[in-house]
């Protein structure tokens, strides 16, 4: 099984990732496709960068930064992946790398604590050929004040 695990850089994907390293050591034969969606540059980086190439590499950059957590994650576990940056709308563009890679679900967080579902979260459950399971992530431990 080929599992897309969308990677933003935030905790909540981070514990998406370790939900399905848990399956995984639970007996589920998978590999992992990691994957960043960088969105396209605004009107003001166009005009200051004057390269597109710059601007490219400068969101490649961001990206493979983002993954890095993830990917030590899973060679940590020893588990099989690739890694994709790419660029435009995250909601389409993990819908198409679904497809490009042949997976078989999707496994990604919910956006941050008290927040809901998030817009792309939401886009998946919409257009996804694939099951797609959203990870919240552990509600933050009480302390041990307000436990009294």
């Amino acid at each position: 099984m080929k599992i897309l695990l969308p990677v933003d850089g935030t905790p909540s994907s981070l514990h998406a990732v370790q939900h399905a390293l848990r399956l995984r050591r639970e007996g589920l034969d998978a590999n992992f496709v990691l994957a960043n969606v960088q969105t396209p540059p605004s009107l003001y980086e166009v005009v200051t960068a004057h390269d597109p190439a710059v601007l490219d590499d400068m969101r490649r950059a961001a990206g493979a930064d983002l993954l890095a957590p993830a990917e030590a994650l899973l060679e940590g576990a020893g588990a099989a992946w690739e890694s994709e940056v790419a660029g435009g709308e995250p909601g389409h563009v993990l819908v198409d790398l679904v497809e490009t890679y042949g997976c078989d679900a999707v496994v990604m967080g919910a956006q941050e604590e008290g927040e809901g579902i998030g817009p792309v979260a939401m886009a998946l459950l919409e257009h996804c050929p694939v099951p797609v399971t959203v990870v919240r992530a552990p509600a933050a431990a009480e302390p041990a004040d307000a436990q009294a």
